[in-house]
């Protein structure tokens, strides 16, 4: 049997509260459910992150940050717009990274002192990615944001891609 290093056992905890946290959010995700699909204990869990709120911010970044490595690795520079549109569709197949980025959004609302400038801090920078490669146009940006969001909310409610909700969208 080979052992994992400690990073790697940390990547590990990363995934599984990313998993965890999407299916049930920051109150409703013990430590021990996070502990359990990682296949460690709790106290070995508390020796790579310092509490709960530590962990669930560890796989909102690493979630906040794939998201964008997909859209900024998915962009046509001929096409911008639909490249990453593309991009975030093939992304969101994976529904707890889906459930994740909802979950940050409410988390944030509930318990803004204890994370929320961290988070904020991660999507201004994402903001400020998407921006550059829509070129810095500010109603394109703020269209692509926006659909994203809306997207986020049909597929997560279960709309399927064929729904009539769907019919209405056109780019601008």
């Amino acid at each position: 049997m080979v052992r994992m290093s400690a990073e790697e056992r940390r990547e590990s905890v990363i995934r599984a509260a990313i998993t965890e946290f999407a299916r049930g959010g920051y109150h409703g995700t013990s430590t021990e459910a996070i502990a359990r699909r990682v296949g460690v204990s709790q106290p070995y869990l508390f020796r790579l992150f310092p509490g709960k709120q530590a962990i669930f911010l560890a796989a909102a970044t690493r979630c906040l940050a794939e998201t964008r490595k997909a859209l900024e690795d998915g962009t046509d520079p001929g096409d911008p717009h639909m490249s990453m549109a593309a991009a975030y569709k093939r992304l969101i197949q994976d529904r707890d990274m889906l459930l994740m980025q909802m979950q940050v959004y409410v988390a944030v609302a509930a318990m803004e002192d204890e994370f929320g400038a961290e988070i904020r801090k991660v999507w201004e920078d994402w903001w400020d990615a998407i921006h550059v490669l829509l070129g810095a146009d500010a109603h394109e940006t703020t269209f692509f944001m926006s659909y994203g969001m809306l997207i986020n909310t049909l597929v997560s409610l279960g709309f399927p891609p064929d729904h009539r909700v769907w019919s209405n969208f056109a780019a601008p």
